[in-house]
């Protein structure tokens, strides 16, 4: 099958990790990428650790198989030099606060002047107006504000920290590609581009859909882990097995929870935990820390009651499953050396046929094939 997006051009103005990954899944899909960023250091993440030979592994994961431009944008001949890309692309994303793309003159009215059709997407932590609007945040900032935070974050003396990106991927990354392919198909009618203002701080509140329901609309007061999806119920929670790996109740449904109280041996008394969540989850505490996590597993995979031992991330990479679905078989190259691509939801049919690995590309090596000067003139 053709690639959907292979006369798409993208410029990727964007840093760290939101833009990045939407712009990867642009590529992933047959668009071409142009990364632009600063002359001589290129952006930050090409720096982290943990690193194969010098290159970061962390940038290699969300920008391979990219063009890379380096250009200084304060330059007061970047737009000029830009001109010419401005005008045959399909798709522009950048991420910085509100007001900078203005100021460097690359704001979304001088974008579209030269190019009517372009889809220029904005993604910022609070977006383009409002009280907030040019305030400094991370995820962790985002899923506070939007409430999502507050519903599981641990015991107070010792709070958890959300074990993933969810407004940097799931309030960003994701709501840009799918508003970016909904423009492209409405460009497709009316002609017309348009500007996207993506903010990752209101993508957060689709997570927790329930909260919304129960907080917002009904007006009932949520306690952190007292929902029972965060753990107010015995039946859907992690408890600890002997060996201090973490057991996954998710056994919502009644058959599901009385085949898992079955296999624990949960007395009759003690399974009702509607009504007494603490004293049943008590239980179920006792009883699957009485045993290993390979004493649970077998019995809990043959019972088919939503309950599992949670793996660690290479323990699932290496899962037999994962394996027979070719979930990591593309491959990334990072310094010569052939290594897992982060897996993306691209269906299989809308990539590229599997060749050689794709690599990172070395700042600024693409700047003769654009004709972009990578520095100030004198």
């Amino acid at each position: 099958m053709t690639q959907p997006l292979k006369d798409i051009l993208v410029l990727d103005l964007s840093t760290l990790l939101p833009g990045p990954m939407a712009t990867l899944m642009l590529s992933e899909a047959g668009a071409e990428v142009i990364k632009f960023e600063r002359p001589e250091t290129g952006e930050d993440a090409r720096h982290t650790d943990p690193k194969i030979d010098g290159e970061s592994i962390g940038f290699a994961v969300l920008n391979h198989g990219k063009r890379s431009v380096a250009i200084d944008l304060k330059s007061n001949d970047a737009l000029d030099a830009l001109r010419p890309l401005l005008k045959k692309a399909d798709v522009l994303v950048e991420q910085f606060r509100p007001g900078v793309m203005e100021r460097l003159g690359l704001g979304y009215e001088a974008v579209r002047a030269i190019n009517p059709g372009i889809v220029y997407c904005s993604i910022t932590g609070y977006g383009q107006t409002g009280p907030m609007a040019s305030a400094a945040g991370h995820d962790m900032n985002y899923v506070g504000d939007a409430g999502v935070l507050s519903l599981s974050r641990g015991p107070e003396d010792q709070p958890t920290t959300p074990f993933g990106l969810v407004s940097d991927i799931g309030g960003g990354t994701y709501p840009a590609v799918v508003n970016i392919l909904l423009a492209l198909i409405a460009r497709q009618e009316s002609g017309k581009g348009a500007h996207l203002d993506i903010a990752m701080a209101e993508g957060a509140f689709a997570f927790a859909y329930w909260a919304h329901a129960e907080g917002v609309i009904a007006g009932q007061s949520i306690e952190n882990g007292g929902s029972r999806l965060t753990g107010g119920l015995a039946r859907y929670r992690l408890y600890s097995a002997a060996d201090g790996r973490q057991i996954a109740v998710g056994a919502l449904e009644e058959k599901f929870w009385q085949a898992f109280c079955d296999v624990i041996g949960q007395p009759q008394d003690l399974r009702d935990d509607w009504s007494d969540p603490v004293a049943c989850s008590a239980e179920v505490a006792r009883r699957l820390g009485s045993q290993p996590s390979a004493h649970w597993e077998p019995l809990l995979s043959a019972a088919d009651c939503c309950c599992s031992v949670v793996k660690t991330p290479s323990e699932a990479a290496a899962d037999p499953h994962f394996a027979a679905r070719g979930v990591f078989e593309r491959k990334l190259n990072i310094s010569g050396r052939e290594v897992p691509a982060l897996p993306l939801p691209i269906a299989p049919e809308f990539r590229s046929p599997e060749g050689s690995a794709r690599r990172a590309a070395v700042l600024g090596e693409d700047n003769a094939r654009f004709g972009v000067e990578s520095r100030k003139k004198e």
